[in-house]
Parts: C-alpha cells; structure tokens; sequence
C-alpha cells in the first residue's frame, strides 16, 4: 500500500496565499467550494482544509500528519506538535501579523495597568488571560466569535485582535495599546508521523520547497555580461546573494555574470551596473531559491 501524507491546508484568511505557496513550490492545489478535500498533483499527498485555530488540535490527535497554522492558534490551542519550520508569510504580503490589545481612540486606558476590572473581547482566550496574568491585572476576558473590532466601546473596554497593517483597527477608530504577540505560520507535524522515516523525509522536502518559494519571492536573478578590464567596478556594485557566477565567454576578454538580488533594488542597480560597464543585462523571475 503506498504511503500518503495527510496535510491540513489552512481554511480562511491563509488559504489563498498557502495555495499560492504549494504552487510556487510545486504542488498544484485546486480547491472547490464545494469540498474540504482539495486536489493536489501529488499521489503521496492527501490534502484537507482545516480552519488554522483548529490545526494543530487534529495534527496533535493524528487526523492530520501535518499542516500549516499560526504559531498563535499553536499556543492557544496548547497542543503538542512538532514545530518543524516558520514560514514567514501572511495573507497579504511575507510579514508576520500582530496581536495587539486596542481600545477606542479616546479611551482613558494607557497601558495593561488601566485594564483592571475591565472588560476585553478576543478571540485568543487563552494568551490574553496569559498576558494579563504576566502583568498582573485581572480582567474578565469574553470569547468574541468575529467582528470584535466593533465591540469597543459599547460591549467591551478593549480588545486582543490580530492585524497585518493595522487598518481594520483604524477604521474602527481603534488605538493600539501593545502588542502581545507577533505570529507567523509554522508546519507542524504529528510527533507519530515525524518518526515514520517516509513521512518526515516527505515533509522536510516539502518544507525545503516553500522555504526555497518564500525566499523567491522578493528576489529576481540578473545575467549580465562584462569586460575582464570592467569586472572590479561591477563586482563592487553587484550585492550578490552568495558570491555570482561567472563563466568565460567565447571571447576571452568577455565574462558573464549570473547572481540574485532584490528585486526592490534592481531599479538602482540595472543603471550602476550599466554605468559599471555592463552590457546585455538581463532580469528573470524566480521560483524558488535553496541554499
């Protein structure tokens, strides 16, 4: 019988992007509206989606032998799980989200201190009271099943809620107090199946994939070539990766150069690296970098 991963793929707020991610990296996901079992284009891989606050519960009981979740829903949970790597990326860009305790804009309440004997609404029950307790102030905390930024100051004195900008909190004309924690997704793995040597190799390369997708992200590769005469003023220029590669062309007095950049940078670099002597530069994409 052969082998098959069980993967949670987080439903809601990170699916989009996770799907997104598995593509990058190799895993073609086609998700239906009408199915919790998405199609993947991997035999060995059986895919479910599984809300991110209920992943690590499933994967901790072994109804999942790995997924994707926040380290935040990993600690409220309290589950069990082996924590195998962070992928920092998020709904909308490749930054971590905050959870932050906010009140209304004119509140008198300054800092934790001012929460004594306060009312807070939050989804994440569970690191809130943690945090109070850490400061110690007692504070009657309420489950919130959603929309919890309306909730101040009418049914409660403040809020714990997660933001990737912070613009739903200014909408709503909220104040950011502090900030309790910043969370990125982890995978995370049954310790059962972390054991069976198919499955973790099996994830380990999955792992090694997004990773090597996430670091792609933000960067392109750039091929260029340069007189021998001009390679110490475009080497200074180029702020390589690693070290570039160079290979000798045809005409011996000609190199060309291949390396990865930032792709925020290239707009300054392109005209240095033409001014360095440079010529036939070329900038592609990239799918995917491994060290």
């Amino acid at each position: 019988m052969m082998s098959r991963l069980k993967l949670g793929i987080p439903k809601g707020s990170l699916q989009d992007s996770t799907v997104e991610l598995f593509g990058k990296a190799g895993w073609r996901i086609s998700v239906s509206s009408r199915s919790y079992f998405p199609g993947v284009d991997d035999s060995e891989v059986e895919c479910m989606l599984v809300r991110a606050q209920e992943m690590a519960r499933y994967v901790e009981s072994g109804a999942l032998d790995a997924g994707l979740t926040g380290k935040d829903w990993i600690q409220e949970s309290g589950a069990d799980v082996k924590e195998v790597r962070e992928l920092v990326y998020s709904k909308t860009s490749l930054g971590k989200v905050r959870w932050v305790l906010a009140v209304a804009e004119d509140s008198t309440i300054q800092s934790v201190k001012d929460l004594e004997g306060k009312t807070i609404a939050t989804e994440a029950v569970r690191m809130t009271e943690k945090y109070l307790a850490r400061h110690g102030v007692h504070a009657k905390v309420e489950f919130s099943w959603g929309a919890t930024e309306v909730k101040v100051p009418t049914l409660a004195d403040a809020i714990v809620e997660v933001t990737e900008t912070g613009s739903s909190l200014r909408a709503n004309h909220l104040r950011v107090v502090d900030t309790l924690l910043e969370s990125a997704p982890w995978f995370i793995a049954n310790h059962d199946a972390w054991k069976d040597a198919w499955k973790q190799e099996k994830i380990n390369n999955m792992v090694m994939l997004l990773d090597g997708a996430i670091k792609a992200y933000s960067r392109v590769g750039l091929m260029l070539n340069v007189r021998r005469s001009d390679l110490p003023a475009v080497i200074n220029v180029l702020p390589a990766l690693r070290n570039p590669t160079m290979a000798q062309l045809s005409d011996p007095e000609w190199l060309a150069i291949n390396t990865i950049v930032e792709e925020r940078t290239v707009r300054q670099l392109i005209p240095q690296l033409k001014a360095a002597g440079a010529e036939g530069i070329v900038e592609y994409p990239l799918n995917k970098v491994v060290y």
